[in-house]
């Protein structure tokens, strides 16, 4: 990309964040919870340069009109330009002098594949104007001022696992995230003799329109009843079955409480080099999203089913719902025979064909230049 093209002038700095994928544990971040991400080899990168009259002019190579922001106000920026605008207004809430400057986007993620394109581009200007200024901020804390600049000033109320995964994991790894306390830990992910092979389904998703919002808001409400501050607090499953009269609480408050020990689980068989019985919870937890946290959408569970099928040991669809991706672990020599499989159970059905990326655990976000 040519900074100067559009803004008549050399950057000062280009920084980059991956998207990422979370192995297990969906939708028990907000529930503070357990999460497993790891951050991707593609993302979103932002070249900058600072400006003297207080205007955040942003351009993205994946879209034509440039947008030019004089007040930082929630819910005033819309679309993509909204995510890094907001991040600018959160950053200036902490307490932090941040000024205007020329931001130019380019991204290699798929749009609306549920890979956190929104939280990779957050971060990626986050670090480009806390390096222009001279802000020095631990990234633990700017994962909460970019999950901020979501929650309060695109109305998004996202949990911390997107940010965080961006700007903390390492290659090779994934991210064990506490989603309380904050606290994480590497854990080694040795695919050897496997893939992880994300299928974009095409079915684009969009978190904003209400659906997200609501389990949330049912999670809330089944805590409430249950006496404690978070599901994640459930000791006994059974007996808070037993308190909720709500079936639809009961079935969101069973997966959120298996799903995180699925990510202990998972944790555990990781830790022991044991990648392949890995698959197995990964069915279990699009079971569970698909029948008791009821996110799923029918391109996905073809998907997990073909797969499966084709030799996968195990999928799962990723993301908040609605649409995006799925993710399986998939044996190197059955590779072609799952992209195959996938690709004509869609074809059958009159679906647009999938998207494949083949998934590597890679490092977080950092400066190119």
């Amino acid at each position: 990309m040519d900074f100067r093209e559009f803004y008549g002038r050399d950057p000062e700095g280009v920084w980059r964040a991956p998207g990422r994928v979370n192995l297990i544990g969906e939708h028990t971040d907000y529930n503070d919870g357990f999460v497993l991400p790891f951050a991707l080899a593609q993302g979103v990168t932002a070249t900058a340069a600072r400006r003297d009259d207080g205007v955040l002019e942003l351009r993205s190579l994946q879209s034509p009109d440039a947008v030019r922001v004089t007040d930082l106000r929630p819910r005033e920026v819309t679309g993509w330009a909204a995510y890094a605008a907001g991040v600018a207004w959160a950053l200036r809430e902490a307490g932090h002098k941040v000024g205007g400057a020329s931001v130019l986007i380019d991204s290699d993620l798929p749009q609306g594949a549920g890979l956190s394109s929104s939280a990779a581009l957050e971060c990626a200007v986050g670090l480009a104007l806390c390096d222009l200024y001279g802000i020095e901020v631990p990234r633990p804390e700017l994962a909460r001022i970019a999950q901020r600049a979501e929650n309060d000033f695109v109305g998004m109320p996202c949990g911390i696992m997107d940010q965080s995964a961006s700007l903390l994991c390492t290659e090779g790894h994934a991210l064990l995230l506490d989603c309380r306390s904050g606290l994480s830990s590497q854990v080694p992910l040795d695919l050897t003799g496997f893939s992880l092979l994300v299928i974009d389904t095409r079915a684009e998703h969009e978190l904003v329109d209400g659906g997200y919002a609501s389990r949330r808001a049912a999670c809330e409400k089944a805590a409430e009843l249950l006496g404690v501050p978070a599901l994640r607090d459930v000791e006994d499953l059974a007996a808070a079955l037993r308190v909720l009269d709500d079936p639809v609480l009961r079935r969101r408050t069973q997966h959120v409480v298996t799903d995180n020990h699925r990510v202990q689980a998972v944790v555990g068989l990781l830790r022991a080099g044991a990648v392949a019985e890995v698959g197995a919870l990964l069915t279990a937890s699009h079971l569970s999203l698909r029948d008791q946290f009821e996110i799923s959408w029918p391109e996905a569970d073809v998907a997990v089913e073909e797969a499966v099928r084709a030799g996968a040991r195990g999928a799962r669809m990723v993301g908040g719902g609605f649409g995006g991706s799925v993710i399986a672990l998939v044996p190197v020599d059955r590779d072609e025979q799952v992209r195959e499989a996938v690709t004509a159970a869609y074809a059958e059905r009159s679906w647009e064909a999938p998207r494949f990326l083949e998934a590597s655990p890679s490092p977080g976000a950092r400066r190119v230049s």
